[in-house]
């Protein structure tokens, strides 16, 4: 069997499935179990190595890792294919990946312990904490000079924090927006929560986005943007720290999440996954130059060979690297309503508040499907039928640019991470790694 192939190993007399010759770091893991101790069958479970396998083989992701767990028990941890292809390094169960947009939940729990602490209020204006964000004006849909908004009318109200934990502040992605908001962004040098040379700190980025016009009034959509990047620095401001320094405090140290942060440090570097796309029906490595969506979208300063984090850039929306255990114990920490082996981070009631749908009164539904609603800083279902997915009205999570991908099933008491390096994915892996998941239940609900 060679390397990176998966194979069925026993600890203390739990199957397992471990990457070969690879023995697994005991740091840091949420408890192994049987499936079938938790209400879940391993025979249906082996279907995800097979999948996963058969997805390396036919060239749409270089390596995969999975993990489900059940009742704050791992089920199933499944490694495929290889870190790098170039040097054939096997991908492992601790390898290191960038998380992009999953770094958003972890700055939507700082955010609430802020809250909890008293220093916020989900009603607060944005502007106290920065006040370049009063006062902001709304682009009405035309295009002036050099493309920037022509016709601007006052905010009908400031933005608040809520708003930013809910993508309702107006503010947007200027790689996605193609309007003239996303042309003033472009215009101005506002980053999509991606370092750079030419901006070196979050605070100058966010000083940037907020000389530009609001997209839409503020509470009246839905948009997918930088909110959570500007979140980012409300933490700091109301805390007084720095936003690294405040997720090592707070949530970093307290869960165990030794691997994950804004910059991976020189000893783990020969754990951080190559990030890969595709050309000519081919996967090929992402250059550091690299750029997509018509230009608009510089990911291979993110996602690049010379990539591996900032220590001045921290970016609440999309900066954090991670791994599959560390971002295992986050999610089990939520699904357990606050809390993970004796550290409580936030209360079961603040956890109920950020799940719950936060968006039922908009006309426009987000990712227009009335399968799924958003609370604060996760999308939920809402609807089953309509999400086209085994899952349950609750589950809650979100994923990153890069393939990374999570979930959680208050009902089914089940967690689910997918980690995958690749832009843009094709092969729909997320949501066939969820079926499979699913379907190896042999007990629902909380029994």
């Amino acid at each position: 069997m060679s390397k990176g192939v998966t194979a069925r190993r026993s600890v203390r007399g739990i199957p397992l499935l471990l990457p070969t010759g690879w023995i697994q770091m005991a740091a840091a893991q949420l408890p192994r179990a049987r499936p079938e101790t938790v209400g879940m069958s391993s025979e249906r479970l082996e279907r995800i190595p097979a999948s996963l396998h058969g997805f390396v083989q036919q060239g749409e992701v270089a390596g995969v890792v999975t993990l489900v767990a059940r009742r704050g028990r791992i089920v199933a941890l499944d490694s495929a294919g290889y870190r790098d292809l170039q040097s054939r390094s096997p991908m492992r169960s601790n390898t290191i990946f960038r998380i992009a947009s999953m770094t958003k939940p972890v700055t939507s729990v700082a955010t609430m312990i802020l809250v909890e602490d008293g220093k916020l209020r989900l009603g607060d204006p944005v502007s106290n904490f920065i006040p370049k964000f009063a006062e902001m004006k709304v682009s009405v849909g035309s295009r002036g000079p050099a493309g920037k908004p022509d016709s601007l009318v006052p905010a009908e109200r400031p933005i608040t924090v809520r708003d930013l934990l809910t993508h309702r502040s107006g503010l947007v992605y200027g790689f996605i927006d193609t309007s003239e908001v996303g042309d003033a962004y472009r215009a101005a040098g506002v980053l999509d929560g991606v370092g750079g040379e030419a901006v070196p700190t979050i605070a100058e980025n966010v000083r940037r986005l907020a000389a530009q016009p609001l997209a839409f009034q503020p509470g009246r959509e839905w948009r997918y943007g930088l909110s959570i990047d500007v979140l980012g620095s409300v933490v700091e401001v109301a805390s007084g720290m720095s936003l690294v320094r405040f997720f090592e405090q707070r949530i970093f140290a307290p869960l165990r999440m030794k691997d994950t942060g804004f910059r991976v440090p020189d000893d783990k570097l020969g754990r951080l996954a190559a990030t890969y796309t595709h050309r000519n029906d081919s996967l090929r490595a992402m250059a550091d130059t690299q750029v997509f969506e018509d230009g608009r979208l510089p990911l291979g300063r993110f996602g690049g060979p010379s990539s591996r984090g900032s220590e001045t850039f921290f970016s609440g929306g999309a900066g954090l690297f991670s791994t599959i255990g560390d971002y295992a114990r986050f999610a089990q920490m939520l699904l357990n309503g606050g809390a993970l082996d004796g550290m409580r981070i936030l209360s079961p009631k603040t956890v109920e508040l950020m799940t719950a749908d936060a968006t039922a009164d908009l006309e426009n539904p987000p990712f227009g499907t009335s399968g799924y609603g958003f609370g604060l800083g996760f999308g939920v279902i809402r609807d089953l039928g309509a999400s086209n997915q085994l899952a349950s009205v609750g589950q809650y999570g979100w994923g990153g640019i890069l393939g990374t991908a999570f979930w959680i099933d208050p009902r089914e008491q089940l967690i689910g991470v997918m980690m995958i390096q690749e832009f843009p994915e094709t092969g729909g892996v997320a949501d066939i790694f969820q079926n499979l998941a699913y379907q190896a239940i042999m007990v629902a609900g909380r029994q």
